[in-house]
């Protein structure tokens, strides 16, 4: 099943290059890469970095890599990189780090953990997405529904017993079914006695580190 959110609640949608198996940090976070041509319209590529695009081309065709090189680091410093394309030219990409809109993953110290980043990394690894972005959260990341060749990814750790529906921030029915359905059997996390909630545990340990 994949969820369509209202219209209204979108602010925008990326469609991603394929997933690197490494940009998978835990169960409900995913780094992605995105094509700034796709997007017309959509962001704001600072000037400088288009000066920095434009003036590497020209030092790489004059064979100046040191000043390619230089270049080539304010593109990185400002969160973009350039990638050969299949024509062989060169494509301007931007990193977003991405939330899982709705869910919390167990943390990699936890039991389940690692399971769930397992999971999520089979499941994106190599795939594009497509994201329907909502808002940032407090770390800057992008926090949005992530579609994966049709499969809505938050349902499927959901049912997997992989992740919690995070309730707090947000309250779609079908996130608390889908944990329901999970929990009914024992699915994952749910096959503990008393899972730990991990918003509870980052809480504890902000706590411990706090003394």
């Amino acid at each position: 099943m994949s969820l369509t959110p209202k219209p209204q609640d979108i602010k925008y949608e990326l469609h991603t290059l394929p997933v690197d198996a490494k940009a998978v940090t835990d169960g409900d976070t995913i780094t992605v890469h995105v094509v700034m041509a796709d997007h017309p319209g959509s962001f704001c590529v600072p000037q400088e970095v288009h000066r920095a695009v434009a003036g590497r081309a020209e030092a790489l065709m004059a064979k100046n890599y040191q000043r390619a090189d230089e270049l080539q680091k304010i593109i990185l410093d400002a969160g973009f990189r350039q990638l050969t394309s299949s024509t062989g030219g060169q494509v301007l990409v931007k990193k977003y780090r991405v939330r899982l809109r709705g869910i919390d993953a167990p943390e990699s110290s936890m039991p389940y953990g690692r399971e769930a980043k397992e999971e999520l990394m089979m499941l994106v690894q190599g795939k594009r997405l497509r994201i329907s972005v909502h808002g940032n959260d407090r770390y800057g990341r992008l926090v949005g529904d992530v579609d994966c060749n049709g499969v809505f990814v938050q349902e499927h750790m959901l049912k997997k017993g992989l992740a919690w529906h995070y309730i707090a921030y947000d309250q779609r029915q079908e996130l608390a079914r889908w944990e329901n359905q999970a929990k009914a059997s024992q699915m994952g996390l749910w096959s503990l006695p008393n899972p730990e909630k991990p918003w509870e545990w980052r809480k504890e340990k902000r706590a411990r580190n706090s003394r």
